[in-house]
């Protein structure tokens, strides 16, 4: 029987998901979210998380910049909504604060 992974292996495990998907671009908007804002999130949104981390890395780069650029056309699933927009945020946060307050 397997022995039950413990809270600080997921963490790492998300993390080195989150920084090597395969998509530069995904690994500059996930990997800092995991770094920050992943230490945050409760199981429930862990959970989602890690069902994120499986999507599509085209796919979880269209619905993150749609929220970035106020589209409401290509948002993605339902059920990742809302870590969507708070991944969406941290990104914007990011960006405005490198670029003297001015997303591009």
């Amino acid at each position: 029987m397997a022995e039950a992974e413990s809270p600080e292996i997921r963490f790492r495990r998300l993390r080195m998901r989150s920084w090597r998907r395969g998509m530069k671009e995904m690994d500059l908007i996930l990997g800092p979210f995991s770094d920050g804002p992943l230490k945050e999130l409760g199981s429930a949104e862990l959970e989602s998380y890690e069902n994120l981390l499986g999507e599509n890395d085209q796919d979880l780069y269209r619905w993150i910049t749609a929220r970035l650029n106020g589209r409401q056309d290509e948002t993605g699933p339902a059920a990742l909504s809302a870590l969507l927009d708070h991944i969406a945020a941290f990104a914007a946060g990011r960006l405005s604060a490198r670029d003297g307050g001015q997303i591009r």
